[in-house]
């Protein structure tokens, strides 16, 4: 009887064994961003996305895990020859994704191995579309071109091309001299036409500030000038308004009894003087017949005035 018992619990614990095996087996757990390609006898059957899932044990089995996530992948250096047939050695970078895991795992043996030689290829045949120049300042316009062409090929693999950038591109060496030539050229002539601009623009400052010297000159020059003609023309007004005035108020004496023997002095003192004078400068002294000529001068000049003012 203990020995049935026994058999009977080993039966059990193999059963119950089985059964946590089975259960183990049938029960997967997809983790986030992740698919499992499921094939029964060998046959695709379904594709697993994240959480929680069953199959049938023994019968069913996990025959790829894809990554759905974006991945990186160095693209080895290479050489290409550019259109002015110049060699080229680049590498890179590419970026993707898988978007269908069933194409990624039945579209192709290695989709990632796969994927990089079309890069590769890919960036050959458009270096070649392209002067030496253009793949140095088109850079972008290149990345653009071969995401482009890579994800026309890459469909029916399922996978999706999201970026590729290219790390480095190095010419020969005989080309890099002559690149560095041509730089140090560019740069010796922009310095040139610096300076010359330099020089000009000093030039054509210096021609400025001498013009306007000349003109603030020629300005202060002829204000000189009319402040001067006016100071000068009104000395001259003023010259002429006192001696008007004195003429006026020596008329207005000469009419007066005082004012006319003022004058008949005046006319007497400037003989006396002039005829002092001429015997100064004569030894001959011609003396006039009366005795009187000083008295005879004056009553000749008072005469003279009396006529005159008659007259007016």
């Amino acid at each position: 009887m203990e020995m049935v018992l026994e058999y009977l619990l080993s039966v059990e614990v193999i059963v119950i064994v089985f059964l946590l095996v089975l259960l183990k087996t049938s029960v997967k757990f997809v983790p986030q961003n992740r698919a499992y390609i499921i094939e029964r006898f060998g046959k695709y059957q379904s594709t697993k996305e994240a959480g929680l899932n069953f199959i049938l044990p023994i019968i069913d089995s996990v025959s790829a895990d894809r990554s759905l996530k974006e991945q990186a992948v160095d693209v080895p250096e290479q050489s290409a020859i550019t259109k002015d047939n110049i060699s080229l050695s680049v590498d890179g970078v590419l970026y993707f994704r898988v978007l269908d895991p069933y194409k990624a795992t039945y579209g192709v043996d290695d989709y990632i191995f796969a994927v990089t030689q079309l890069a590769q290829t890919t960036m050959r045949s458009e270096l070649g579309k392209m002067e030496l120049d253009k793949t140095f300042e088109e850079r972008d316009q290149l990345n653009t071109n071969i995401v482009s062409a890579i994800n026309d090929a890459a469909m029916p693999w399922g996978i999706q091309v999201l970026r590729y950038e290219i790390k480095d591109i190095v010419p020969p060496n005989s080309v890099m001299e002559a690149m560095e030539a041509q730089m140090k050229a560019e740069r010796v002539k922009r310095a040139q036409i610096l300076e010359s601009e330099g020089d000009r623009q000093a030039a054509i400052n210096r021609a400025e500030g001498e013009k306007e010297s000349v003109v603030l000159a020629a300005q202060a020059d002829k204000e000189e000038k009319i402040l001067r003609a006016e100071g000068e023309a009104r000395a001259i007004i003023a010259v002429a308004e006192a001696q008007a005035e004195a003429l006026l108020k020596v008329g207005q004496e000469a009419n007066t009894e005082g004012g006319q023997k003022a004058i008949q002095l005046d006319l007497a003192t400037k003989a006396i003087e002039a005829k002092q004078a001429i015997a100064k400068e004569s030894s001959i002294v011609l003396l006039p017949d009366q005795q009187t000529d000083a008295a005879s001068l004056v009553a000749q000049a008072t005469s003279i005035i009396n006529t005159l003012n008659k007259g007016s």
